[in-house]
């Protein structure tokens, strides 16, 4: 059951995948992508990674995917002008490869095997969310904080694009 499982969350995952980037509509591609992220979730399920799960569904399926559709909305993106590869061809041969690379390397991961370490004593005694969270809140708290600025630098700076100046804006000229 869990080989079906398994297979029925890749397969879905990599089309869902694959569509999110070859949809015309951004709205499309954010359905696609709301798929590909809740069947990843279901993945981790199946690895039994529950804090992996509910955090892919609240911030990722949630949060960061209304992100994405506040933006498309904000942005007013025309259909023509989403497409680079047509303004840009140089791009898209670098993208190419790059592409067939990692598609190499995952094709040759399954091969390579792992050692197969022994679980830290944290997963072992509490389990992996308290070992998550004894991880993020000792050895990367700077880096922890240090995203938390960034977000909120983005933050202000989507607000401050997203505000619509007013005619008092116009008229108060240069200072």
């Amino acid at each position: 059951m869990v080989l079906t499982l398994f297979a029925y969350f890749s397969l879905v995952s990599v089309v869902a995948g694959v569509l999110t980037v070859a949809l015309k509509h951004p709205v499309h591609c954010g359905v696609a992508l709301l798929t590909l992220l809740l069947h990843v979730a279901g993945l981790f399920v199946l690895l039994n990674a529950e804090f992996l799960f509910a955090v892919q569904i609240i911030v990722y399926a949630g949060a960061i995917l209304v992100l994405y559709l506040f933006v498309l909305m904000l942005l007013n993106l025309k259909t023509d002008e989403r497409y680079l590869h047509d303004r840009y061809p140089v791009f898209l041969i670098p993208a190419v490869i790059g592409g067939i690379y990692l598609v190499a390397l995952m094709l040759r991961s399954p091969f390579l095997g792992t050692k197969g370490d022994a679980p830290p004593e944290a997963v072992l005694s509490h389990g992996g969310t308290y070992a998550v969270g004894i991880k993020i809140f000792s050895d990367y708290l700077l880096p922890f904080e240090i995203v938390g600025v960034f977000l909120l630098g983005a933050i202000i700076g989507a607000i401050v694009l997203a505000k619509t100046p007013t005619a008092a804006d116009s008229e108060g000229g240069d200072a």
